[in-house]
Protein backbone atom coordinates (compact mmCIF):
# COMPACT_ATOMS: atom_id res chain seq x y z
CA UNK A 1 0.00 0.00 0.00
CA UNK A 2 1.07 3.55 -0.71
CA UNK A 3 0.09 6.30 1.70
CA UNK A 4 0.74 9.98 1.09
CA UNK A 5 -0.35 13.28 2.60
CA UNK A 6 -1.34 16.30 0.54
CA UNK A 7 -1.19 19.65 2.33
CA UNK A 8 -3.42 22.15 0.58
CA UNK A 9 -2.28 25.10 2.64
CA UNK A 10 -4.02 27.74 0.52
CA UNK A 11 -7.45 26.27 1.23
CA UNK A 12 -6.47 24.96 4.67
CA UNK A 13 -7.06 21.24 4.10
CA UNK A 14 -4.84 18.24 4.70
CA UNK A 15 -5.72 15.08 2.78
CA UNK A 16 -4.58 11.50 3.32
CA UNK A 17 -4.41 9.35 0.19
CA UNK A 18 -4.12 5.56 0.33
CA UNK A 19 -3.59 3.55 -2.84
CA UNK A 20 -3.48 -0.21 -3.13
CA UNK A 21 -2.99 -2.26 -6.28
CA UNK A 22 -5.57 -4.99 -6.83
CA UNK A 23 -5.14 -6.74 -10.16
CA UNK A 24 -5.62 -4.30 -13.03
CA UNK A 25 -7.03 -1.60 -10.76
CA UNK A 26 -5.76 0.58 -7.96
CA UNK A 27 -8.10 1.26 -5.05
CA UNK A 28 -7.70 4.87 -3.98
CA UNK A 29 -9.14 6.15 -0.73
CA UNK A 30 -8.89 9.84 0.18
CA UNK A 31 -9.62 11.09 3.68
CA UNK A 32 -10.40 14.80 3.63
CA UNK A 33 -12.61 17.43 5.23
CA UNK A 34 -13.14 19.04 1.79
CA UNK A 35 -16.61 18.18 0.46
CA UNK A 36 -15.41 18.27 -3.15
CA UNK A 37 -12.60 15.81 -2.45
CA UNK A 38 -14.96 13.61 -0.44
CA UNK A 39 -17.07 13.31 -3.61
CA UNK A 40 -14.14 11.59 -5.35
CA UNK A 41 -12.69 9.83 -2.30
CA UNK A 42 -13.45 6.20 -3.21
CA UNK A 43 -12.05 5.23 -6.60
CA UNK A 44 -11.13 2.03 -8.39
CA UNK A 45 -8.67 3.36 -10.91
CA UNK A 46 -7.85 1.28 -13.99
CA UNK A 47 -4.04 1.09 -14.11
CA UNK A 48 -3.99 1.92 -17.82
CA UNK A 49 -5.86 5.19 -17.22
CA UNK A 50 -3.25 7.03 -15.14
CA UNK A 51 -0.78 8.07 -17.83
CA UNK A 52 -2.30 10.87 -19.86
CA UNK A 53 -3.34 14.17 -18.29
CA UNK A 54 -6.48 14.56 -20.40
CA UNK A 55 -7.68 10.96 -20.62
CA UNK A 56 -6.97 10.21 -16.99
CA UNK A 57 -9.45 8.48 -14.69
CA UNK A 58 -8.51 10.62 -11.69
CA UNK A 59 -8.73 13.95 -13.49
CA UNK A 60 -12.14 12.91 -14.86
CA UNK A 61 -13.32 12.15 -11.31
CA UNK A 62 -11.94 15.51 -10.15
CA UNK A 63 -13.93 17.25 -12.91
CA UNK A 64 -17.09 15.38 -11.92
CA UNK A 65 -16.55 16.40 -8.27
CA UNK A 66 -16.08 20.05 -9.38
CA UNK A 67 -12.75 20.39 -7.59
CA UNK A 68 -11.05 23.75 -7.86
CA UNK A 69 -8.81 24.10 -10.93
CA UNK A 70 -5.79 24.70 -8.68
CA UNK A 71 -6.46 21.69 -6.43
CA UNK A 72 -3.33 19.56 -5.98
CA UNK A 73 -5.14 16.49 -4.61
CA UNK A 74 -5.73 14.92 -8.06
CA UNK A 75 -2.00 15.20 -8.74
CA UNK A 76 -1.31 13.59 -5.37
CA UNK A 77 -3.67 10.72 -6.21
CA UNK A 78 -1.95 10.25 -9.57
CA UNK A 79 1.44 10.16 -7.81
CA UNK A 80 0.11 7.56 -5.35
CA UNK A 81 -1.11 5.40 -8.26
CA UNK A 82 2.22 5.70 -10.08
CA UNK A 83 4.10 4.73 -6.92
CA UNK A 84 1.76 1.82 -6.21
CA UNK A 85 2.08 0.61 -9.83
CA UNK A 86 5.87 0.82 -9.75
CA UNK A 87 6.16 3.66 -12.29
CA UNK A 88 7.72 5.83 -9.58
CA UNK A 89 10.16 4.12 -7.27
CA UNK A 90 8.97 3.89 -3.64
CA UNK A 91 12.58 4.34 -2.57
CA UNK A 92 12.95 7.48 -4.71
CA UNK A 93 9.65 8.86 -3.38
CA UNK A 94 10.71 8.26 0.23
CA UNK A 95 14.15 9.81 -0.37
CA UNK A 96 12.63 12.83 -2.10
CA UNK A 97 10.14 13.33 0.71
CA UNK A 98 7.86 15.81 -1.01
CA UNK A 99 7.06 17.79 -4.10
CA UNK A 100 6.00 21.40 -3.76
CA UNK A 101 4.74 24.56 -5.36
CA UNK A 102 6.71 27.51 -4.05
CA UNK A 103 5.33 31.01 -4.45
CA UNK A 104 8.03 33.58 -5.14
CA UNK A 105 8.32 36.72 -3.04
CA UNK A 106 7.74 38.81 -6.16
CA UNK A 107 4.01 38.04 -6.36
CA UNK A 108 2.24 41.38 -6.58
CA UNK A 109 -1.18 42.06 -5.06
Amino acid sequence: MTEITVNSRICGYKHKINAEKEGKKIKVDITSDCKKIQAMSKMEVPRMEIFDIRDNYITKKAQEAHTCPTCIVPSGAIHACHIESGFISKTLAKETGSVSIDFDEEIDD
